[in-house]
């Protein structure tokens, strides 16, 4: 029961990481939010090592192993994470969570087309439920005072894209644990450590351009402990719930429990943000939960 209790835990600290995101957003621009989110969770995960006196564990990674996890760490949280900022400061935790939740499938698709694994009914399938349930919350009806149809429609495809992101991002660090002799949950920290020092590097060398005259370094303090708080539960102790889980039970059980986030989006969207938890988003959340399960059936 481990391996199953900790993928959802990942699960909820994701959706919980999305709804202290939004908050954050109402006082900060995406890139602004991004850079001060993956500065401050780097210097966590920094303390971290010294603490637990394991700072030379960097050592131990081989040039290979860190240039993938840096590489997924430029791809999926500096373009992949603004995006997801976008999406959320457009359309919501419980619209865009849902959407993004999609990777697994793009991360399959990744493995068919260029690891020639065979496509299967379950894939397809799976697929068209994922299709499906996007539709379902893309096309929702939205009142004037509320989101613009437009609005949603370029949320959804930004959400859509960050999950295409993800799946690349992903297969990097996948790849990156596989390269080790053996896989450990110390192995897997470590990894994401040099993931996030590469991001946090990488945005900060980019913040004269992506991010006009430093206004990260304006946010208000509040603002950058609630980054900071979202950082820390999805990619600290969100990322080490999951590594955990997988070193309990197969990829094909853990990875479709720790992607239910959509149906804790609906719910804590509603409660903490006061988003409108319509049918059709209910629904369609659930359809792309069974479209993320069906992907692993054996």
């Amino acid at each position: 029961m481990i391996g199953e209790i900790t993928a959802l835990g990942a699960a909820l600290c994701w959706t919980l990481s999305a709804v202290l995101y939004k908050t954050a957003l109402s006082d900060a621009k995406p890139v602004s939010a991004n850079i001060a989110r993956c500065v401050s969770t780097s210097l966590f995960l920094i303390i971290c090592l010294v603490v637990t006196g394991k700072l030379q564990s960097l050592t131990n990674l081989s040039a290979y192993q860190m240039f993938l996890a840096a590489l997924s760490g430029a791809v999926g949280l500096c373009l992949g994470d603004t995006m997801y900022m976008i999406s959320l400061s457009l359309i919501g935790v419980s619209r865009a969570v849902p959407v993004t939740c999609t990777y697994p499938l793009f991360t399959m698709l990744y493995a068919t087309v260029f690891l020639n694994e065979q496509i299967t009914i379950f894939l397809l399938f799976g697929a068209l439920l994922i299709v499906v349930g996007i539709q379902l919350i893309s096309q929702e009806k939205t009142r004037s005072n509320s989101l613009k149809r437009s609005e949603v429609f370029r949320g959804v495809i930004i959400a859509l894209a960050t999950a295409m992101v993800w799946g690349v991002s992903i297969s990097m660090m996948d790849h990156a644990l596989k390269f080790s002799e053996q896989a450990t949950l110390d192995v897997a920290f470590t990894i994401n450590v040099v993931r996030m020092l590469a991001t946090a590097l990488l945005l900060l060398t980019l913040s004269p351009l992506v991010d006009r005259r430093f206004r990260f370094t304006r946010l208000k303090i509040k603002t950058w402990i609630i980054l900071a708080l979202g950082g820390i539960v999805a990619l600290v102790l969100g990322w080490t719930l999951l590594a955990l889980s997988l070193l309990h039970i197969q990829a094909s059980r853990a990875v479709p429990i720790s992607s239910v986030s959509p149906l804790f989006a609906t719910f804590l969207g509603a409660a903490f943000l006061k988003e409108k938890a319509t049918l059709r988003v209910f629904v369609g959340s659930i359809i792309i939960v069974s479209g993320i399960f069906t992907l692993f059936v054996a």
